[in-house]
């Protein structure tokens, strides 16, 4: 549902907006709405990515460091072909 806002804003800022939605094919308050909505999913996302992590998944943790070019498959393989001699 749209509702009605109004805004105080520079008119030198207004003139350019304008300007700025005329040129990308799309109105003003399309664009402003736009702009609030990112914030309040980026303020979202920002609450959802400062969880703390629980004392239990701390105590699992092993500490080793697995280098970045580690090849995964054939450490795989090799486990397996070791582990079925």
């Amino acid at each position: 549902m749209d509702t009605k806002l109004t805004l105080k804003l520079d008119k030198f800022v207004i003139e350019q907006a304008k300007e700025y939605a005329s040129s990308h094919k799309r109105s003003l308050s399309r664009i402003i709405e736009s702009y609030l909505r990112s914030l309040i999913n980026r303020d979202n996302n920002n609450e959802e990515s400062n969880f703390e992590i629980s004392p239990f998944v701390k105590s699992i943790s092993t500490g080793v460091n697995i280098p970045a070019d580690l090849d995964y498959k054939s450490e795989v393989l090799n486990h397996l072909i070791e582990k079925h001699k």
